[in-house]
């Protein structure tokens, strides 16, 4: 088409002075340019499925890399990738597919921590570099079994500090746990428990599950857990919170710890697994606290790729086509794998120019390549820029380093209620936590000794009616006395009726220590109490109805004997018989009294019941009450002399 202009007029002339220049000036950015190729393993579905959001991420950072003339100028980066559905098994052969189909990958980028455990720890055998995007597992910190692994998602590890600080402001000193029993959950675990350990806090329950929650949660209700630190993907959460729903165990008494990485909405979506409505679901999270890794800067800050968090949130948005991004997977971490890119551009570039001095060029890889492998993990490892998830820096794990985001859900929302920066020691916080009885609830069941008195008014009614009885008592031993010389109360044996008055009105007399309490003596002169109360009751009660059975025996055997009986009828009864067989019964009663009161003699002691109860006891209580005797057996007197009830 110039060659037909160029026969033509001046304006073709500069039509096509124009035309030229503009192809000269139009950028050809894949013209002549090397690809590298990234083989990254995005879960679409399955525990999490945050390639939903990451994978779109990532590409639209390749697509800026890409454009860059700055970052690998005579390279071009391009993304390999498959589902891996969050599944290590899956996984194993979509690796064995990477690496066995050409072209040949540089770095390997997968997704979740089960699956980055797989491929991070074959990576080393091609002499790969992993770079993940989503991984927690605080195992992968491991650097002599993943020596290639750095992710720019932080360890879970990181949550743990949070959590502990959170405990010590809160003043909760016993927790409980209850995790999926995957690798990423177990070694978080049991990092948070040498860490609770060292801050003075107790783990009182540690349960586990594969895949059906239901017994450990009625366990975790059954051992009275109030704070309680849940560890399981998104899909098991649902089933968990089911099972709370069902046992009850939420509200005012209870506050779970999650993680923060579900989507905003993980308890709002229909999941055929559980028999649990939204409205289910909805009650039993309510209140519930999460720890995340600060994911996206707060602040409005222009990165490395030029983009500040918000903007970067509006591409995002357009590339997802209008999705709700709370329905999204991997909406959060999404600018963690936009970093991802980023640190992989830039380390790549760093490398250019080392190799370049050394004869060597990127293109030059494969997996038999020490040397490259060796220079991409040291400009990585000194990684540091702004992205827009914050700054983008590793340990000498390989792990992101970050701050930490406390929300709690109310009202169906997830608000901010705080930060937490555990290098600094420094805890952010906003006062906007909300809890039911407008106080963080207690860690455990409270036990509130509360001291019960006998009712004064009971006690003052029995002792009216114990005094009426011993008033009684007091007027026949007078009529029996005064009518000593009547012929029917002498035959009837005036002294041991005497006896059996007397014992009576000592054993209602009995009432009275038997009522006393906090209110009228003071617990050292208590023990006293006791013994006078057990030497009344029981001389008393052997002093009456000794002498009541006393006759009675007699009078059996005298007219029991039939060949006897004309004799006996005309022998009188010799009263010293019937007092010398009540002074045997109650010398035996003294004497029992007298070796109990010596080797074993009551003391105060408290038995915790469903009621705490002071009650007066001693090492062979069992032996001392069933001693012979014609006392009926009875229980150890037990009274509460200090405010709690007292039974007998």
């Amino acid at each position: 088409m110039l060659l037909m202009l160029s026969s033509s007029g001046p304006r073709n002339r500069l039509l096509r002075a124009s035309l030229t220049l503009l192809l000269l000036l139009w950028p050809l950015p894949s013209a002549g340019k090397k690809k590298l190729y990234i083989g990254a393993l995005f879960p679409m579905s399955g525990g999490w499925p945050g390639g939903q959001a990451c994978l779109p991420s990532a590409q639209m950072a390749l697509d800026l890399v890409n454009n860059r003339t700055d970052i690998l100028p005579d390279y071009e980066l391009e993304l390999i990738y498959y589902d891996s559905m969050c599944d290590p098994g899956e996984a194993t052969k979509l690796l064995y597919d990477l690496l066995y189909t050409e072209p040949i990958k540089i770095v390997l980028m997968p997704g979740c921590s089960s699956v980055s455990t797989l491929v991070a720890e074959a990576a080393r055998m091609w002499n790969l570099i992993v770079l993940s995007y989503g991984s927690s597992s605080p195992a992968l910190s491991n650097r002599q079994r993943f020596p290639t692994f750095f992710r720019t998602h932080p360890s879970a590890t990181l949550h743990n500090p949070t959590r502990v600080k959170l405990f010590q402001k809160w003043k909760w000193t016993r927790i409980a746990t209850i995790q999926q029993t995957t690798e990423v959950f177990t070694s978080t675990l049991d990092d948070l428990e040498q860490r609770v350990k060292e801050a003075g806090i107790e783990i009182s329950v540690r349960q586990s599950f594969l895949t059906d929650p239901a017994v450990a949660v009625k366990n975790l209700k059954r051992q009275d857990a109030r704070i309680i630190v849940g560890l399981f993907y998104e899909t098991e959460a649902r089933k968990v919170f089911c099972e709370v729903f069902k046992e009850k165990l939420y509200g005012k008494k209870y506050v779970w710890f999650l993680i923060g990485w579900y989507a905003d909405n993980w308890f709002k979506i229909k999941d055929p697994a559980i028999n649990c409505t939204v409205e289910n679901m909805t009650e039993a999270v309510e209140g519930h606290v999460t720890t995340e890794i600060v994911m996206l800067n707060p602040e409005t800050v222009r990165g490395v790729s030029n983009l500040t968090s918000q903007e970067f949130i509006g591409s995002l948005m357009s590339r997802l086509g209008g999705k709700n991004p709370e329905e999204t997977g991997g909406f959060q971490e999404a600018p963690l794998a936009y970093d991802a890119v980023w640190a992989l551009a830039l380390a790549l570039n760093k490398t250019v120019a080392p190799l370049k001095a050394r004869g060597r060029r990127l293109e030059d890889f494969n997996y038999n390549n020490h040397d490259i492998t060796s220079e991409i993990y040291r400009a990585l490892n000194t990684s540091l820029f702004e992205g827009v998830s914050g700054q983008v820096v590793f340990d000498a794990q390989g792990s992101r380093m970050a701050r930490t985001l406390i929300e709690q859900l109310q009202g169906g929302v997830y608000k901010k209620i705080g930060y937490y920066d555990s290098s600094q020691n420094n805890l952010t916080w906003n006062d906007s936590d909300v809890w039911i009885d407008n106080k963080p609830p207690a860690d455990r069941t409270v036990v509130i000794d509360e001291y019960r008195y006998l009712s004064q008014k009971l006690f003052a009614a029995v002792s009216v009616f114990a005094g009426l009885g011993i008033l009684l008592g007091i007027v026949c031993l007078t009529f029996n006395i005064y009518n000593g010389n009547v012929r029917y109360i002498q035959n009837s044996q005036p002294y041991l009726n005497n006896m059996t008055a007397v014992g009576c009105m000592m054993a209602l007399a009995a009432v009275f220590p038997l009522g006393i309490d906090g209110h009228h003596v003071k617990k050292p002169q208590f023990p006293v109490v006791c013994q006078f109360r057990l030497w009344l009751l029981g001389l008393g009660f052997s002093l009456a109805y000794g002498s009541m059975f006393t006759k009675i025996w007699w009078v059996h055997t005298l007219f029991t004997k039939k060949d006897e009986k004309k004799e006996r009828k005309k022998q009188p009864l010799e009263p010293w018989k019937l007092y010398a067989t009540v002074g045997v019964l109650l010398a035996i009663d003294f004497l029992s009294l007298v070796i109990w009161q010596i080797v074993d003699p009551l003391h105060i002691t408290v038995e915790v019941w469903f009621t705490a109860t002071r009650v007066c006891c001693c090492c062979w209580a069992s032996f001392w009450l069933t001693r012979p005797n014609l006392s009926p057996p009875r229980r150890s007197m037990t009274i509460e002399p200090w405010g709690w009830p007292f039974t007998t």
